[in-house]
């Protein structure tokens, strides 16, 4: 299986492209299940946002290739080992996913930062599996 994926706040880069390449086979990919011809896979990735960061959002863009079909990207975000917010997204019919996020916040006249430091962030993605796409 091969995806790709990024983590931006608008156009400022929270974390350097993931992997040597737009499309690379997942290394930190693993297999939770496979049931009904469909695979559940996690992907985790790191995700730093520096102190200076005045984008006020930010989002998680990937490729999932052969998905299946009306299962969400379930997105998981923590810091410290500790949970800071889980979402999901649908995958559009080219496999391509993004979530948008708030990175700051206005409270009346002052800016909240509300994501700052380093993350973990895990992706599972459900795969219709074939005899090609199996991991």
């Amino acid at each position: 299986m091969k995806t790709k994926y990024g983590i931006f706040a608008g156009l400022f880069v929270l974390v350097a492209m993931i992997g040597m390449s737009p499309s690379f086979a997942d290394s930190n990919t693993t297999v939770l299940s496979t049931n009904d011809g469909v695979q559940l896979t996690k992907t985790v990735v790191p995700m730093s946002i520096p102190s200076d960061n005045t984008m006020p959002w930010g989002f998680i863009e990937g490729t999932v290739e052969n998905h299946a079909e009306g299962y969400p990207v379930i997105l998981q975000i923590y810091q410290n080992d500790e949970p800071v917010h889980f979402a999901q997204t649908n995958v559009n019919e080219d496999g391509t996913y993004e979530y948008k996020f708030r990175a700051r916040n206005l409270d009346g006249n002052n800016v909240v930062t509300v994501y700052e430091g380093n993350y973990e962030v895990k992706i599972f993605k459900s795969i219709q599996i074939t005899g090609q796409n199996l991991i």
